[in-house]
């Protein structure tokens, strides 16, 4: 049984970060990549390493669950002192206008950020009840959409006028990473239970082990690549001159890019949230996940391919749609598979393959 004390008290210290984990998102998914390509007009090698930098994270996972397993800390702790990490390095990138230094940067923070994910979902394990998970999930992530669309909107319109401003901008999101650290250091968890592995990616054995979390694995591995090279082309298509995307007849705006990356997708994701949580809770997962794929195969192909403001538009809500599901899917789905005990390592297995097609397909898009 979970603790019902544990329970609220790791809901609402989710719903507190969950402010700042939609400041985070809208800098790694339009942000980081936005001032790469506007200010220092990066070339495609330093635009590939600021899109993929939160995959070498992913990479590692399973290195760093077994370093906090080896330590005996609890997992909250750890991953609040990951967060704390990429709070100082975007605190650098700010004091240190340096094109090195930013792509450095980027990778450090947003390396942070994704190498805890496995933390927190043990977090959601322990601490969230089975037919319970999917739901208080999605309800924290309604906030950090609902601030992922709001912030991307504010600070789209304010680098529109006033890019080389963008410094200010990188103070905020070290403000949100040192946030998230307090909130996660006060979330209940445990030190997680030694598995006697010692090789840093002991935790891939499962693969071989388990043959539905293998087969699930290929499958993701087909689909991940291609939504992962979708994402920073989406930027890159409509933010470079040499595309020559137009709305009402001028160039992009950071404003529009923005709002057409940031903005309308996560009004959508913020609508649907809630109707994917339940469905994860109460639905077959591999139908459910069979549905968000048709929903990513008609994004890519009204954004990409329409040539229109109304196909923009709508690549935009359908990209938002299903990533409202995926959101839920992709973040507890081996907790439906995996041993209690053995969640983090589940997770961190999927979210290292995750960072590998996260490092190979931005070099390839770009």
């Amino acid at each position: 049984m979970v603790d019902r004390d544990r329970t609220a008290v790791t809901y609402r210290c989710e719903c507190w970060r969950a402010l700042s984990a939609g400041v985070i998102e809208a800098a790694g998914t339009i942000f980081l990549l936005l001032i790469a390509v506007r200010y220092y007009k990066t070339g495609p090698l330093a635009k590939a390493m600021v899109a993929g930098g939160g995959s070498l994270g992913l990479i590692l996972a399973p290195w760093v669950v077994l370093r906090v397993e080896a330590s005996g800390w609890p997992v909250a702790k750890a991953a609040a002192r990951l967060a704390a990490l990429g709070a100082a390095s975007f605190l650098v990138m700010a004091l240190v206008p340096a094109l090195p230094l930013y792509v450095a940067g980027c990778v450090l923070a947003m390396t942070t950020s994704s190498a805890a994910i496995p933390l927190l979902t043990q977090i959601y394990q322990e601490n969230y009840p089975d037919r319970e998970r999917g739901r208080r999930f999605a309800r924290a992530m309604m906030i950090r959409i609902a601030v992922a669309a709001l912030f991307s909107d504010l600070a789209g319109r304010a680098l529109s006028h006033h890019l080389d401003q963008f410094r200010w901008l990188l103070l905020v999101f070290a403000g949100a990473f040192a946030f998230a650290s307090v909130c996660l250091g006060r979330c209940p968890s445990r030190p997680l239970t030694a598995s006697g592995g010692t090789h840093p990616f002991h935790a891939l054995r499962y693969v071989r082990d388990d043959r539905i979390f293998r087969q699930t694995l290929i499958a993701w591995m087909f689909l991940g690549f291609a939504l992962v090279m979708m994402a920073p082309l989406r930027v890159e298509y409509l933010a470079n001159p040499r595309y020559g995307v137009r709305w009402q007849g001028q160039l992009l705006t950071a404003g529009t890019v923005a709002l057409l990356t940031g903005v309308i997708p996560n009004i959508a994701r913020l609508i649907l949230n809630p109707l994917w949580g339940w469905l994860f809770d109460h639905m077959n997962f591999f139908i459910l996940r069979l549905t968000l794929n048709l929903g990513f195969a008609l994004g890519i192909l009204s954004f990409f391919v329409s040539g229109s403001a109304a196909g923009l538009v709508a690549g935009a809500v359908f990209f938002g749609i299903s990533n409202a599901g995926a959101d839920v899917a992709w973040g507890l789905w081996v907790t439906k598979f995996a041993p209690p005990d053995r969640v983090a390592d589940y997770m961190a297995v999927h979210i290292c393959f995750t960072g590998v097609r996260g490092v190979l397909a931005p070099l390839a898009a770009f």
